[in-house]
Parts: C-alpha cells; sequence; structure tokens
C-alpha cells in the first residue's frame, strides 16, 4: 500500500507541475499595458454571424452592429444559416443583414465558418469577426479592433461578458469564470508577448491570416482553440483587446451548463491530440509562442489526470487525513468565494446581483474537473443546440 501511494503521489506531483507554469505567466498580469492608439485608418470588415434556429435574438446583434461608432460602408453583415426549422434567414434580412446558405453536412460551427470564409475570401476585405447570434458588442467594439489592427495586430479577441449575469447563479457563474479566465489567461499571455485563446465569438482576424491558412479548415469541436492554435503556429498571436466588450448570453440551466461545456472539454481533448505535437516543432516562426499554447494543451490532459490521481489517493489516507480534507474543502470554498467577489470587481458586476452566483461559485468551477476528465475517454459524439432567449441586463 505504501508503495502504490509513493507511487500515486509522485505522479500527481509530475503532473501538477505543468500548471506550475501558468501560475508563472500569470505574474504578467500586473504590466503596465497601454491601450492600442486610435486609428483613423478604417479597415473593411465582412461580419459572419453562424446562425441556427436564432430568429429570436439575432436582429438584436445586427441592430448592434449597424449601430457601431463606425462607419457604416466599411461594415458587412453576413448571417451563415445553417440546419435552421425557424425563419431565422427572414429575420435576418428583414434587419439588414446579407445571407450566406450553407449546404451540405453541418456537424459543428466549423463547417460554417469554412463556408462562409470561401464565400467571402475572394471578396475584397481587410478582415473579418465572428459573433454568436447571441452577442451585442459594444458601440466602440468594431473600432478598438480596427486600432488593433492599425497597430499591427493580425488576430484579437474581445473582453466577453455575460449579459443575462442576473438570471440564474448558473449565467452568473459564466460571468465570473470569463473574468478569471482574462484575468489569469488572456491579459498575462497577451502581456508576455505570447498568444491568447479564443471563446468562439468576438473576435477578429486579419485577412493575411486567413489567406496564410487558406479559409478556415478547423474539425474539432473546440473550433476557437484549435483556429488560435493554428494562427499561433503560423507566427501570429491572438491578442487579447479588454477594450473591445461584447456581451453574450449564457446558459441559464445547470445541466444545459454540463452538457455545454462537456463538448467545450472534448473538443480541447480533440484539438490537443490533433496539434499538440506540431506546436513544438522547430519550423514554427515563433517557437516560444508556439510552445506557450502547446503547454495549454498540454494542461488539458494532466490538470484532470492529476485530480484523478489525487482522488485514488484518497482511500490510502488516515482518517485524520479525511477530517483534514473536510475542513481544506470548507476552507477553498470560502476563498474561492471570496475570489468570486473580487471577480465582480474586476468584470463589472453588482456584488449585490450576483450573490448566487458568488456562493456557488465554488460548485461552478469544480464542476469542469468531471467533465474534463469525462472528455479524455468519452467521446462526444454530436454537436447540440443551445436555445437563446435574449439578453435583460446587457450593457
Amino acid at each position: 500500500m505504501q508503495t502504490a501511494q509513493i507511487v500515486l503521489l509522485c505522479l500527481t506531483t509530475f503532473l501538477n507541475l505543468f500548471s506550475v507554469y501558468l501560475g508563472a505567466i500569470f505574474l504578467f498580469t500586473f504590466r503596465r499595458r497601454r491601450p492600442y492608439p486610435p486609428s483613423e485608418r478604417f479597415a473593411r470588415f465582412a461580419v459572419i454571424i453562424p446562425a441556427r434556429n436564432e430568429s429570436g435574438v439575432i436582429s438584436n446583434l445586427i441592430a448592434a452592429l449597424n449601430g457601431q461608432d463606425y462607419p457604416a460602408d466599411r461594415i458587412d453583415v453576413y448571417v451563415a444559416v445553417n440546419n435552421c426549422t425557424d425563419d431565422t434567414e427572414i429575420v435576418s434580412r428583414a434587419a439588414g443583414a446579407k445571407i450566406l446558405a450553407c449546404t451540405g453536412r453541418i456537424t459543428c460551427k466549423g463547417d460554417v465558418l469554412h463556408q462562409a470564409f470561401e464565400a467571402l475570401l475572394p471578396m475584397d476585405y481587410d478582415a473579418f469577426a465572428v459573433f454568436d447570434a447571441d452577442n451585442i458588442p459594444d458601440p466602440a467594439f468594431m473600432r478598438r479592433m480596427n486600432d488593433a489592427l492599425s497597430a499591427g495586430e493580425r488576430v484579437c479577441k474581445g473582453r466577453l461578458k455575460a449579459g443575462n449575469a442576473f438570471d440564474s447563479w448558473v449565467s452568473g457563474g459564466y460571468g465570473l469564470y470569463h473574468a478569471l479566465m482574462e484575468w489569469t489567461y488572456s491579459l498575462p499571455h497577451t502581456n508576455a508577448g505570447f498568444s491568447s485563446n479564443l471563446v468562439g465569438t468576438a473576435f477578429v482576424a486579419h485577412r493575411e491570416v486567413m489567406e496564410a491558412l487558406g479559409g478556415w479548415n478547423t474539425s474539432s469541436l473546440c473550433e476557437d482553440t484549435e483556429f488560435a492554435a493554428q494562427t499561433t503556429r503560423l507566427g501570429y498571436r491572438v491578442a487579447f483587446v479588454p477594450e473591445a466588450m461584447s456581451y453574450d448570453e449564457q446558459v441559464a440551466r445547470f445541466g444545459v451548463s454540463l452538457r455545454q461545456r462537456r463538448r467545450w472539454c472534448y473538443g480541447m481533448v480533440q484539438a490537443a491530440r490533433r496539434m499538440t505535437l506540431s506546436m513544438f516543432r522547430r519550423s514554427c516562426p515563433r517557437r516560444g509562442m508556439a510552445r506557450d499554447f502547446g503547454m495549454l494543451f498540454i494542461i488539458s490532459h494532466t490538470a484532470p489526470l492529476a485530480g484523478l490521481l489525487g482522488l485514488a489517493l484518497l482511500p490510502m489516507q488516515p482518517p485524520v487525513m479525511w477530517a483534514l480534507c473536510g475542513a481544506g474543502l470548507a476552507l477553498a470554498w470560502i476563498a474561492m468565494s471570496l475570489l468570486a467577489i473580487l471577480l465582480c470587481r474586476i468584470g463589472g458586476y453588482p456584488v449585490r446581483r450576483m450573490r448566487g452566483a458568488i456562493l456557488m461559485f465554488p460548485l461552478f468551477m469544480a464542476s469542469w474537473m468531471p467533465l474534463q476528465t469525462l472528455a479524455l475517454f468519452v467521446p462526444v459524439r454530436s454537436w447540440s443546440e443551445i436555445k437563446h432567449h435574449g439578453q435583460k441586463d446587457a450593457g
């Protein structure tokens, strides 16, 4: 028993060492950054909105895009309709968008984007923006992204805020989670000169990148991370632009949230297994940046495995350790709730209205571990639709 315990402890410690790397990069959060200077050169944007049965929310997004603080003649909005059984296309046309009809078998969002870029790349656009149909960008979003592109960035992600954070503790938990990821990953990695990850919406890519990639060519269920890895491997980083704000409708029910996040976790595993080795090749133009992103893929495997081995160690502990574990869990719950209060401040959410999300944030975060572990062993076979109902609190 003692030998097995030592072996498990050594393996757990070794696997956790990879996560220490992220802790080191986190220190760059505190490096002072300067916003991109305002630009008077206005890129011509094609905005792509993949849409599957989004008639209830898509007109809000199109109206927000038409109301941008940006020359209207420099933005064209395209709705890529796919697998629709409602009147998404009719509503989109009425709101002023152009339609891209996706044909053939569509199994994931990456398939939609592949067809959209195939149609739009031959046109005379300087850059492309991608939004989910339930988003509402801040009026300055496109201008701030244009500033970043003018300053030399080629792929940019904006700041994401939960537009319905007060609907439930689950939607509020998503808002706090996004604030945490932006504070601990997107900001420090950008400040360090590395590449941020994407979240699938509210991002832009310069034409130069899309031509270098030959269009959109992802195949995993986590098309955002796979695309970010592809660009990083070519030497183009994903820059975090916190001045570009977008509001996203988050899932409000815990069961639906588990289904959605399980798909995300498995998509990450898919992308990691396909791309990790290529991120460490000498042929990568910016090897340090590519290897940094490769570490994200490695940690997507080592972190859940370390947790699994940690659970395997529990039955080997003496009774007093079980008592200490219980006390440790209680203290961890308190610490995570206090962190959630800080994240409210960082994310711009009023603490009073986020009390449920703050108290349940430890459960929200803890629920990632079984989903990440399950993703290592059990595939997700299909891309399931998430219903959107509109945002009441955006902005």
